[in-house]
């Protein structure tokens, strides 16, 4: 099992310049998180070809969840939160979570 924390990020309004600011500079300040075991991000798309919920996502990994507890209270998590008012202008939902891995086998769900 591990954790992690998850931020869904609304509609910007520039998505050219949250999509810059986010690899430029928010990438370099999350990936500086201390007990980081992974880091994912992704733009979002609706199944149904309409407008998704969310612009995009981001999954922040830990091993444990007390590395994620320190991870959270680091300053380098301080420093990368702050820096989300810079270029989150659709606004951010952020939770935690605990991950229970499921194998499937080939074929099957």
């Amino acid at each position: 099992m591990g954790f992690k924390v998850v931020v869904c990020y609304g509609h910007p309004k520039d998505p050219e310049a949250f999509d810059a600011h986010y690899r430029a500079t928010h990438i370099p300040l999350a990936r500086r998180i201390p007990g980081l075991s992974g880091y994912t991000w992704g733009k979002c798309s609706a199944l149904d070809g309409g407008s998704p919920a969310y612009y995009s996502i981001a999954s922040l990994c830990f091993p444990d969840a007390e590395t994620m507890h320190a991870g959270l209270a680091s300053k380098e998590m301080r420093e990368a939160g702050r820096d989300v008012r810079n270029f989150a202008t659709g606004g951010v939902t952020m939770f935690t979570q605990e991950v229970e891995p499921l194998h499937c086998p080939t074929g099957e769900a």
